[in-house]
């Protein structure tokens, strides 16, 4: 039986190349009174929590690159990715950060690399 090793299943419902580098991370969200008082005492005062994925694909084509950045387009993208905290693949709706793609060989037809940050567009 093939294994799927790919952290993220699906981009609105299809495939997507897997990255070469894959970071979870949650941020906290805090309310509007957050902040650290007079007697250095933080008061977070947390509201919720979202996550977000940093991704890169190395040494992609330049038509493996368009492609990419293609299912990454829309305003809003829902992915199927794996989470650590969860332990399991889950599904989200992300909004996506700024693009890079630093261009290794124009005569080669590669892109050093693809990537850009998932921002969770609901917290918990």
């Amino acid at each position: 039986m093939a294994m799927n090793y790919n952290p993220i299943r699906s981009v609105d419902g299809v495939a997507v190349k897997c990255p070469s580098t894959y970071k979870w991370k949650q941020e906290d969200l805090s309310n509007k009174n957050a902040g650290r008082t007079e007697d250095t005492v933080m008061d977070k005062n947390r509201i919720g929590q979202i996550v977000g994925i940093e991704l890169s694909w190395n040494n992609v084509t330049i038509a493996e690159g368009a492609k990419i950045l293609q299912q990454f387009d829309p305003e809003y993208v829902e992915v199927d990715y794996l989470d650590a905290k969860q332990g399991k693949y889950v599904k989200s709706v992300f909004y996506v950060g700024d693009r890079s793609a630093p261009l290794y060989n124009a005569e080669c037809g590669r892109w050093s690399n693809i990537s850009f940050n998932l921002v969770e567009r609901s917290g918990v």
